[in-house]
């Protein structure tokens, strides 16, 4: 038996498409490995660095590194769906219909690759939230059918405060909030 684990990075980008382009980006948004950037110099059999083979024309395209936030395993669409429900009072329902509820605007090798949409309310929201409000919001979240009851707060609550300092940022800079999947 195989256990298989899933990366959810958690990013701001100025447009659908710049956050698009992340989606073959060694090591996700936060990565500094540009798209077709020739891999680091490896040492071969007798210690001298072997070259690796230039890319081909045209494919290396300069990386900027994303403000990111790593996921610790919540997922953008069912527990940010569920969070956004306990910050907004929006029905989950109404959330799951919202079109930037995961909206996918990339994936590769069958969906184990993704960039997903968050929403306005959720980033909002996020944005605006005190400390002490995220604190507060992290007891009955971490309670909830997502989590199993078995997710500790006090690390809900700090991963809300990185997640809501990235909305803060974004906002700031007219950017969106995003998420990078990789399975």
């Amino acid at each position: 038996m195989s256990i298989v684990g899933v990366l959810f990075d958690y990013f701001s980008a100025a447009s659908d498409e710049e956050a698009a382009a992340v989606i073959d980006r060694v090591g996700g948004p936060g990565s500094q490995a540009a798209i077709g950037a020739p891999a680091e110099p490896r040492r071969g059999i007798f210690g001298r660095k072997r070259q690796p083979a230039a890319p081909a024309t045209g494919t290396f395209q300069e990386a900027g590194v994303f403000d990111t936030v790593a996921g610790n395993g919540i997922d953008p669409v069912v527990q940010l769906g569920t969070l956004e429900e306990l910050l907004t009072g929006r029905s989950f329902d109404d959330v799951m219909d919202d079109p930037r509820s995961g909206q996918a605007l990339a994936d590769r090798d069958g969906g184990e690759r993704l960039v997903l949409t968050l929403t306005e309310p959720l980033s909002t929201a996020l944005a605006t939230a005190s400390d002490e409000a995220l604190e507060r919001v992290a007891i009955p979240w971490s309670e909830t059918e997502e989590f199993w009851n078995a997710a500790d707060p006090a690390l809900l609550a700090g991963f809300l405060k990185d997640l809501a300092g990235l909305a803060r940022r974004s906002k700031a800079s007219g950017q969106g909030l995003y998420c990078w999947v990789c399975v």
